[in-house]
């Protein structure tokens, strides 16, 4: 599907990896053994993972979504630990991209139809509220509308302009968005984690 990905250089630079923690894993206890090949020390109780072979990793998946986007491919990043959203949001509107940042709605991928229906819906209500139809409504029917595009606003305002399913989905933490993590081959995008 994808064929050969030409290699590149990017500017990984491991000193920055030390610096930002990526190098701190999780806790000697809670660990998978399928990770040896990847853990370089223990300290204090937490693994210490191999850069090196992150970086490898790292400019490996690069490649791949520089590739990706080369060939016009439409992605989906999706972080909603309170801590990323907005790191997620803001990466995805430099990059243009599809993002989600709060809560994952069930069925967002897997029942299309009614997520486009509900975008369309979203859409009319942007529209009407900046025509100033919304002012003209009574108070109670505005209130209520208004509160319905709020909640629209933050669960499908970084689909707002998608079309049809992305060719690749980038989850930013698999733990916290397990579900999505372990359903996305499934469906056949393409996942980068």
């Amino acid at each position: 599907m994808w064929g050969k990905v030409k290699r590149r250089y990017w500017n990984i630079n491991l000193p920055e990896m030390m610096e930002a923690g990526v190098h701190f894993g999780h806790g000697t206890k809670k660990w998978n053994p399928r990770m040896a090949p990847y853990i370089s020390a223990k300290r204090k109780g937490i693994h210490i993972t191999n850069l090196t072979i992150t970086a490898h990793f790292l400019s490996e998946a690069c490649d791949l979504v520089f590739d990706a986007a080369s060939r016009g491919k439409s992605f989906l990043i999706v972080g909603t630990k309170n801590k990323a959203a907005d790191s997620v949001a803001s990466a995805a509107i430099k990059a243009r991209c599809h993002y989600v940042n709060k809560k994952w709605l069930g069925g967002m991928l897997t029942n299309w139809s009614t997520t486009e229906t509900r975008l369309h819906k979203f859409r009319d209500l942007r529209a009407e509220q900046n025509m100033g139809k919304l002012n003209r409504l009574p108070k109670r029917d505005a209130a209520m509308l208004k509160r319905k595009l709020s909640a629209l606003q933050s669960y499908l305002g970084g689909i707002k302009y998608m079309t049809g399913l992305p060719d690749i989905v980038i989850i930013v933490d698999q733990k916290k968005n397990i579900w999505l993590f372990k359903n996305v081959p499934f469906w056949g995008f393409r996942q980068f984690v």
